[in-house]
């Protein structure tokens, strides 16, 4: 029988670039024939799913193999890949949606929200057999969101413009209806009845567009957190899944024992949210336990301590305490973003680190 956390995935979307420019290029088509991965919504996107993986060396080598085939196909085309939440020239213009019928059905529905969404997030698929018990561990994980986001920052441009947010990409998605925090829910009957209910109603098409911080995957057996900006080094990606993984494992160990489901109520958890967004790590973030706002680094050890058992447990202890120090130490991608001199050298940096393994 498969346990909760034997499994992992990533599943990362990138942007693909013009570097004459520094500007979106409309060329995912153009790409994708060369390239082991899947068209997003614009034509200016793409996205890779690694295999599914058990341990956190293969998937990084996962992770490289698939960057490279879409480094190597962009280059042919003289265009470059960036992994990041936005670049510089994101939402300055609309976009045309790539050609298939469900993002066709979408962009007549929401227009300018379509228009705008372009952005990109890096997910993470933790294992989880048991879909009432996946409810209950996003319900469990809410609260250590926020900081996945704040290690993840990497969008603090949209439209040409600094926004003054370290991820404007989780501003930019906050607009959908289906997107926030996990809702109160203790069943995978509760859960389904919402979706249900959305779909029927209009308000979305399909179960995959439910788009909460955590979520029961639409299509597997998992548990998908979906909180973080694509990130542009593939350690930062690393962590973020060594974290969500051991996040998802403690959360299954306590719904074992016993534990109630935490009641922090959704306004302070989408205050959380917001304030990782406005300042990623350079200032203090919200602690949903203690209603508190913390220096962002007393949040960080709160939640390397939090995971501490699973990785210990998995044997990644070690590799997600320097992994974090690496993150710490360079800062995260927003903050890195704005030391450049010009939105194209951002946008030449950021490809140049999507590339390098």
């Amino acid at each position: 029988m498969v346990d909760v956390g034997d499994t992992i995935g990533v599943e990362e979307e990138f942007h693909v670039v013009n570097l004459d420019s520094g500007e979106l290029e409309a060329a995912a088509r153009r790409v994708l024939r060369g390239a082991d991965a899947e068209p997003e919504l614009h034509r200016s996107m793409v996205e890779t799913a690694s295999a599914v993986q058990t341990d956190l060396t293969a998937l990084r080598a996962d992770l490289v193999e698939k960057r490279r085939s879409l480094v190597q196909a962009s280059e042919r085309l003289g265009l470059a890949i960036v992994a990041a939440g936005s670049v510089p020239g994101s939402g300055s213009s609309p976009s045309r949606v790539y050609p298939n019928e469900r993002y066709k059905r979408m962009a007549q529905e929401y227009r300018q929200l379509v228009d705008e969404q372009q952005v990109a997030a890096c997910q993470v698929q933790v294992g989880v057999p048991d879909k009432d018990l996946a409810v209950r561990i996003t319900r469990r994980i809410r609260e250590w969101l926020p900081t996945l986001l704040a290690l993840s920052v990497s969008s603090p441009y949209f439209a040409g413009h600094d926004t003054g947010y370290a991820s404007y990409r989780t501003v930019v998605t906050s607009r959908w209806p289906t997107v926030g925090p996990p809702p109160d829910l203790r069943s995978a009957a509760e859960y389904d009845r919402v979706v249900d209910t959305l779909v029927q109603s209009g308000v979305i098409s399909d179960a995959g567009m439910v788009y909460f911080d955590a979520r029961p995957s639409a299509r597997y057996p998992t548990v998908e957190v979906r909180v973080a900006d694509s990130c542009p080094d593939v350690d930062d990606v690393v962590l973020l899944a060594a974290l969500a993984r051991a996040l998802v494992t403690v959360a299954a160990e306590e719904d074992a024992a016993g534990r109630p489901l935490p009641e922090t109520p959704q306004v302070l958890l989408r205050a959380a949210t917001w304030r990782a967004a406005r300042s990623g790590l350079g200032g203090h973030l919200v602690d949903p336990s203690t209603r508190s706002a913390v220096p962002a680094g007393v949040r960080i050890d709160a939640l390397l301590e939090h995971a501490r058992p699973a990785l210990e447990a998995r044997g990644e202890w070690d590799t997600a305490v320097d992994l974090m120090a690496a993150l710490r130490s360079r800062g995260t991608s927003a903050t890195r973003q704005r030391r450049a001199a010009s939105h194209r050298e951002t946008v030449l940096a950021l490809a140049e680190e999507t590339a390098r393994s």
